[in-house]
């Protein structure tokens, strides 16, 4: 039911890929209708995740769109405007956060198992099952909508809806204690800035790899302890150097790219756990299991966050232990946002404002 103060347009603005690749064409589209149990929220901003590249370039086979066109994006946060009549526990004017998964079923082994939904057999995603955040309205299962504090600025919010819970799930799944060592690789982007800021607040001591002189400052404003050049410094040497001899307790490896990955397995610390986010286009690199059963380590893949994990981030977001830089865009500005992010040329999140 819609009340007397919120009117809900017929049609809205929306950045639709009409071909694979970064051009998109800023157009109008229907306002959808939400189902019984789903709630429809005018969206007010989206982060620009590099996922959202390789969908609109076609080279995540496993996640593209089967069909176009289609609307890219999955880091929303905006406001209810319309209610299913099965939905309960929510009121128009509530402000709610958007992230990939979409729907998940509820009944399958993952949905029933604590904090891994995000694997659920059957789920709607945002970039393959429906389209995503760039565009003004959009509708979720109320199941998976995640209440915003108040107080909480909602563009910062877009972000944590896939960076912050993802990188704070990777954290998590690294098995570190307070005190012990965490590094980070792409830790300038939007991942790795929250994750710096994660691993300061959780005790942990991080280590930034990344380039640059840029990204040097960036980083050690965002909690990092240590920061290693990629470009202009043996990483496996400096890494070592830096703890003493015997690498890092845990590694997240954030870069798209195979290099970083391969070699975390020669730095990180004798029992130690590599954990997998970043997405290579090739999606394949080299393992020296010799090396991994010597050195006893674990190496796992990590996908997004439960919502346990999202409220537990948003708490860390309203309590002002982390505030993750951002850049403000218009949605008209996509292309250029995407293309910046493709070059490596973003220093924590875009996030887009939809009614510009």
């Amino acid at each position: 039911m819609v009340s007397d103060t919120i009117i809900v347009p017929k049609t809205q603005k929306a950045q639709l890929n009409c071909k694979f690749g970064l051009e998109t064409e800023l157009t109008e589209i229907p306002v959808p209708e939400p189902k019984d149990d789903e709630l429809l929220v005018h969206l007010l901003y989206s982060g620009v995740c590099h996922s959202d590249g390789s969908i609109m370039k076609n080279t995540m086979p496993m996640l593209t769109p089967s069909t176009l066109p289609f609307v890219v994006g999955h880091e929303g946060a905006g406001i209810v405007v319309q209610i299913g009549k099965e939905v309960t526990g929510f009121k128009e004017g509530d402000r709610v956060g958007i992230n990939f998964v979409n729907r998940s079923c509820q009944t399958c082994e993952f949905c029933k198992r604590t904090g891994a939904e995000a694997f659920c057999d059957s789920p709607t995603h945002l970039l393959t099952a429906k389209w995503g955040t760039f565009q003004q309205y959009i509708t979720v299962s109320a199941l998976q909508a995640q209440k915003i504090p108040d107080g909480v600025d909602l563009a910062k919010v877009a972000p944590t809806q896939c960076a912050g819970c993802t990188i704070y799930r990777a954290l998590k799944e690294t098995n570190t204690r307070p005190g012990q060592f965490v590094a980070i690789n792409g830790a300038a982007g939007g991942l790795g800035s929250f994750g710096l800021q994660f691993a300061k607040a959780m005790g942990l001591r991080a280590i930034a790899i990344d380039f640059g002189q840029a990204k040097h400052d960036h980083c050690l404003r965002q909690g990092a302890e240590f920061f290693i050049d990629a470009q202009t410094q043996n990483v496996v040497e400096e890494m070592l150097k830096v703890t003493n001899g015997c690498g890092p307790h845990g590694v997240v490896s954030v870069a798209p790219a195979t290099k970083p990955l391969e070699e975390a397995l020669l730095y990180v610390r004798k029992t130690g756990t590599i954990v997998m986010v970043g997405l290579p286009d090739d999606g394949k690199f080299t393992l020296d299991i010799n090396l991994m059963v010597f050195k006893g380590v674990t190496i796992k893949g990590t996908l997004l966050g439960s919502r346990e994990d999202m409220d537990e981030v948003l708490q860390f977001l309203a309590r002002g232990l982390i505030d993750i830089p951002i850049e403000i865009m218009g949605l008209s500005e996509l292309p250029n946002a995407v293309k910046r992010l493709e070059n490596c040329q973003v220093n924590g999140r875009i996030v887009l404002d939809t009614s510009k």
